[in-house]
């Protein structure tokens, strides 16, 4: 086997899936966290490719082909609100979202 071993794409892979959720958790603005998840579901990816490249098999890599589909469509939905939110001159806070209700 050429390259890192698979403890190396697991601890990139859990690094880069840490500090997403990090940023989901200490951050306020919606950009920021939808950035954020897009770094913890790149994070699983690695994950999953590095475990389909240990046992041999492209289980793992059909799964993160899911993943980015549930990505793309995260983006589109997550970045319609934020829009939606902007041009109804509402602050853009997480914490204040319940006035999307009116």
């Amino acid at each position: 086997m050429l390259g890192p071993g698979i403890a190396w794409y697991l601890g990139v892979g859990s690094a880069v899936f840490a500090i997403g959720a990090a940023g989901v958790m200490l951050r306020r603005n919606p950009l920021i966290m939808l950035l954020a998840l897009e770094l913890m579901l790149n994070g699983a990816n690695l994950v999953l490719i590095a475990f389909a490249r240990g046992h041999g098999t492209l289980d793992g890599q059909v799964f993160a082909l899911a993943v980015m589909a549930v990505a793309a469509a995260e983006v589109v939905v997550g970045l319609g609100l934020v829009v939606a939110m902007a041009r109804r001159k509402i602050e853009i806070d997480v914490d204040l979202l319940s006035r999307l209700r009116k």
